[in-house]
C-alpha cells in the first residue's frame, strides 16, 4: 500500500489556530489538486482529533465527478472508503463521517470502552480493534491493504501524521504552504506528537509549484 500524506499549512507550519479553528489557507487551484488526489485514493484517513474539531464527511465526490478527475489514470470505480484512527473510540455516533455511504472504518485500540465500540457499530461503522493502548497503524494499513486499498490518502491531523512517520509508513508527502502566518505555540503543526530526537525521516524533493499565492512542495520519503 502507498501512503500519501497531504496537508495545507501556513508559512510558519500551522494547520489551524491554537483553538483548532480552521483557517482558509488554500485557494481554488489547490482545492482542485486535492480533488484529483482524492480521486486517485482507495481510502482516506483522518485522526479522531480532526473528526472532533472539523466533523468532516469526506464524501465530496460522486462517481461521475471522480471519473471526470481520472486524468491520473488511477481512479477507483467508486468513492474511497473513509477511515478514522480513534484509539479510545471517541468519534460521535452523530459524526458526519458516519453517514453511511461510502463505508467508514474506525480503528480503535483494546483500551476503547466496549460500549463505545458497540455504539459505533450500531451507527454503521466497521470497527477494528488493533493495538493495546493506541491504534497499531502498521496493522491498520495491513487490514486496509488486504481489503483492496492500494493507495491511502492521509488528511490529518498533526498527531496522526507524526505517528505515521514514526512508524515508517509514509511514502509521499504533499504540502501546500499558503501565504498566511498563524502563529501560536499551541497551534497544531504538520507533525505534532512527541517529536523526533534522532532518526529523522529523510525526504527527497520531487516537485515545487507556485499555486494560489503559495507553493506546493512534493516529497518522496527515502527508505
Amino acid at each position: 500500500m502507498e501512503v500519501v500524506v497531504n496537508a495545507a499549512t501556513s508559512v510558519d507550519g500551522k494547520l489551524s489556530t491554537r483553538e483548532r479553528r480552521q483557517v482558509r489557507i488554500s485557494g481554488e487551484a489547490d482545492f482542485a489538486r486535492v480533488d484529483r488526489l482524492r480521486a486517485s485514493a482507495d481510502a482516506i484517513l483522518v485522526g479522531v482529533g480532526t473528526v472532533l474539531a472539523d466533523d468532516p464527511s469526506l464524501t465530496r465526490h460522486d462517481r461521475e465527478h471522480r471519473r471526470a478527475l481520472g486524468e491520473r489514470g488511477a481512479v477507483r470505480d467508486g468513492p474511497p472508503v473513509r477511515v478514522v484512527a480513534d484509539s479510545r473510540a471517541r468519534t460521535s455516533v452523530d459524526a458526519a463521517i458516519l453517514d453511511g455511504d461510502p463505508p467508514t472504518h474506525v480503528f480503535v485500540s483494546e483500551a476503547a470502552p466496549a460500549e463505545r465500540r458497540e455504539a459505533l457499530v450500531a451507527a454503521g461503522a466497521a470497527v477494528h480493534v488493533t493495538g493495546e493502548e493506541r491504534v497499531d497503524l502498521a496493522s491498520m494499513c495491513e487490514t486496509l491493504d488486504a481489503g483492496g486499498a492500494n493507495r491511502l490518502m492521509v488528511e490529518g491531523g498533526g498527531e496522526l501524521i507524526f505517528s505515521l512517520f514514526e512508524a515508517e509508513l509514509v511514502d509521499r508527502l504533499s504540502v501546500f504552504v499558503g501565504p498566511v502566518v498563524i502563529g501560536g505555540r499551541d497551534a497544531p503543526t504538520l507533525a505534532d506528537g512527541v517529536g523526533f530526537t534522532d532518526g529523522f525521516p529523510e525526504l527527497r524533493l520531487e516537485g515545487v509549484e507556485q499555486l494560489d499565492g503559495g507553493v506546493l512542495l512534493e516529497w518522496d520519503v527515502v527508505d
